[in-house]
């Protein structure tokens, strides 16, 4: 049992009971629950207006690319993926998309990866926690198995975009592979007018975009 002060948004050494023990203390209920190699990662940083917003907005893209393009999809915010004893992720956006839009879990518990295939695209946005959403989560969302794995860099209005090769890592994409045909740089732009302009306007903007391609 972890009896000293929890180190919150870093990674710390635990087993996966100490973790799940964790993740169920009231005190870390609107916490963000991690797991990977033998480490946890509880994040606890409330979510600013830029976050949410890029949050929105990028939600608000895939949404209309796919309604412009006919793709079947179903997305979920803020859904955790477990594998018992070994990994959980708690991607910001997760899509299943496709053939595979119908395998999306329903229901209130957590997702068991024993029982339910893993989202196509994993979406991560990025206030303060860049670095380890390029790094160790990336690692992560590797071996989760999901076909593409999305970082929004709100500070800078950029999206960091991985393919992820069956048992050999990643590689950085400019368009989507799992969205044929979305490039990765009007999602970019669509976030850079998103800081003079209303959703709604943004929308207008990315639906005839998407129209075009």
């Amino acid at each position: 049992m972890i009896t000293t002060k929890l180190l919150t948004d870093t990674w710390v050494v635990a087993s996966w009971d100490e973790f799940i023990q964790t993740s169920k203390n009231p005190a870390y209920q609107k916490a963000k629950c991690y797991y990977h190699n033998g480490q946890m990662r509880i994040e606890t940083m409330g979510v600013g207006p830029n976050h949410a917003k890029d949050h929105g907005i990028i939600f608000l893209a895939v949404s209309l690319f796919c309604i412009a393009k006919a793709i079947a999809v179903n997305g979920l915010d803020n859904c955790s993926y477990q594998k018992t004893g070994v990994r959980e992720a708690q991607p910001d956006i997760s899509y299943y998309v496709g053939e595979r839009s119908h395998l999306a879990p329903t229901g209130s518990a957590i997702v068991n990866l024993d029982n339910v295939p893993p989202p196509d695209l994993a979406i991560e946005i990025a206030d303060t926690s860049l670095a380890d959403d390029l790094g160790q989560k990336r690692l992560l969302y590797e071996e989760l198995e999901v076909a593409e794995y999305w970082v929004v860099d709100v500070q800078n209005a950029q999206i960091i975009a991985f393919a992820i090769i069956a048992n050999n890592g990643s590689r950085r994409i400019t368009r989507s592979e799992i969205l044929p045909g979305l490039p990765i740089s009007l999602l970019e732009e669509a976030l850079q007018r998103s800081r003079n302009e209303n959703q709604a306007q943004v929308g207008a903007w990315l639906l005839a975009q998407f129209q075009q391609l």
